[in-house]
């Protein structure tokens, strides 16, 4: 039996920090069961088993993941790619907190933050392979 997301559409829904953390372990496997996410996520916080388990019912709620039952056990899978979620988040964070507006996010990056050398240029022959002149 397969738990359909609740949220369909072409925009991923905002994920909090720990659901991050969740679905880190989801993309990084493929397939998790919650012992699974306890288990990779066991380095970097505390939670306990009803704790990831309450993480991925809300990303089953939200869209992210979808769970089939194999018996008694649960076995969740991304239903969006790590790359649409990013690009939601970074959109969102854009309108927020950036007027809506890539320019001023990037803006902010090189005068900002002190790009190291190496990130400068990183970004500059980014821009160059999008036809764009640095």
């Amino acid at each position: 039996m397969r738990d359909e997301p609740a949220c369909s559409g072409p925009e991923p829904a905002q994920l909090s920090d720990a659901e991050w953390t969740v679905m880190d372990a989801v993309w990084k496997r493929g397939e998790v069961t919650v012992r699974d996410v306890l288990t990779d996520v066991q380095g970097e916080t505390d939670w306990a088993y009803s704790t990831v388990k309450t993480l991925l019912q809300r990303l089953v709620e939200k869209g992210a993941v979808s769970r089939e039952k194999r018996g008694n056990t649960s076995v969740f899978r991304p239903a969006v790619e790590q790359k649409a979620a990013r690009g939601a988040a970074l959109r969102a964070l854009v309108r927020r907190a950036f007027d809506g507006t890539l320019g001023t996010l990037v803006h902010h990056l090189v005068a900002d933050e002190r790009l190291s050398r190496r990130e400068r240029e990183d970004l500059e022959r980014i821009l160059r392979d999008e036809g764009l002149d640095p």
